[in-house]
């Protein structure tokens, strides 16, 4: 179990935070002023921007230079998102949201812990898992909130 592994295995992780917070800037940035989800998505986001900074630190300690954005893929992946599957009002941007988080927040990292990682690297990783799935489940009570609003 190399060091570069740990590195590769680490920054795969990392370029999916930082994803993640250009995912909510956008959202962010489609929201009225006035919205209730500008709190809970500027939280999100902060989140994110805490285990980008985790994950950095943790690459720095091991030798290694941590990715600084998600990568042409990532934005690509985030484009071909925004084109195909555009939310519209706040109630579709919930839902994006919570399809981001599962499908390139929770699943990604579910995969990365499954590598060969050492226990600190490891702990880390659950640690983020375990916020993010916290997550989720925070937008699945607004989507429900918002549906009973109706």
């Amino acid at each position: 179990m190399s060091n570069e592994h740990q590195i590769d295995t680490l920054n795969k992780l990392l370029k999916g935070q930082h994803m993640g917070v250009d995912a909510y800037e956008s959202y962010l940035e489609k929201l009225p002023a006035s919205s209730p989800l500008k709190e809970p998505f500027i939280t999100i986001q902060s989140d994110l921007r805490d285990h980008a900074n985790l994950l950095s630190t943790r690459i720095l300690e091991l030798g290694g230079t941590p990715k600084k954005s998600e990568g042409l893929v990532g934005k690509m992946e985030l484009f071909m998102s925004e084109l195909f599957d555009r939310p519209h009002d706040e109630k579709e941007i919930v839902k994006h949201a919570i399809k981001g988080e599962n499908i390139y927040g929770n699943k990604m990292t579910e995969k990365i812990a499954g590598e060969e990682l050492d226990e600190h690297n490891q702990q880390l990783i659950h640690t983020i898992l375990f916020k993010q799935r916290e997550h989720v489940d925070e937008l699945k009570i607004i989507l429900d909130n918002m549906k009973n609003e109706e």
